[in-house]
């Protein structure tokens, strides 16, 4: 997914609490191109462990739009919006660059994809199943991709075989 649009930008917008599907669906419904990153997170839900999207950056949601056009104030009206970010009377843009950077590494609906290179030694975060948010350290990386990491539990090391894609690096 990538975006570059003759004059405009991209701009950060508050949510108001639990409205981020809400606001992405208002928003597009008036023209407007947003991006709300998602990554999994997994939590213990009466004994069971649940895994679900979360925002990347709770409370906000990416906006692209001309800020010549005039429309843009729209966007403080629309349901699930709080405002924009601005400083003074304009809204403050975010460096493309960084929204690049951001585009480039979440699949077409906007999750955050698992890192690409993953070497030994590297600290990664698991992002689903028992050890949810538990850090650890990489040991070793089998050819089919099965990722084996240190970890601190109960106070010893614990060595524990997890699917690349359930780790993020820290």
């Amino acid at each position: 997914m990538t975006f570059h649009d003759r004059g405009a930008s991209w701009f950060l917008a508050q949510l108001k609490p639990n409205c981020g599907h809400i606001a992405e669906r208002n928003l597009k419904l008036q023209g407007f191109r947003t991006f709300l990153p998602t990554e999994d997170n997994t939590k213990q839900v009466r004994g069971k462990f649940i895994t679900a999207p979360r925002p990347l950056f709770p409370g906000y949601i990416f906006v692209a739009f001309n800020t010549g056009a005039g429309h843009w104030r729209t966007i403080n009206s629309t349901n699930g919006i709080t405002r924009l970010v601005s400083f003074g009377k304009e809204p403050a843009a975010v460096p493309l660059d960084v929204v690049s950077q951001l585009l480039l590494r979440c699949d077409a609906d906007g999750k955050l994809l698992p890192p690409k290179v993953l070497r030994p030694g590297d600290q990664v975060r698991l992002t689903s199943g028992p050890f949810a948010d538990f850090v650890g350290t990489i040991e070793t990386i089998a050819p089919e991709r099965r990722v084996w990491v240190l970890m601190e539990i109960m106070g010893g090391q614990t060595r524990v075989a997890v699917a690349a894609d359930q780790l993020r690096n820290v």
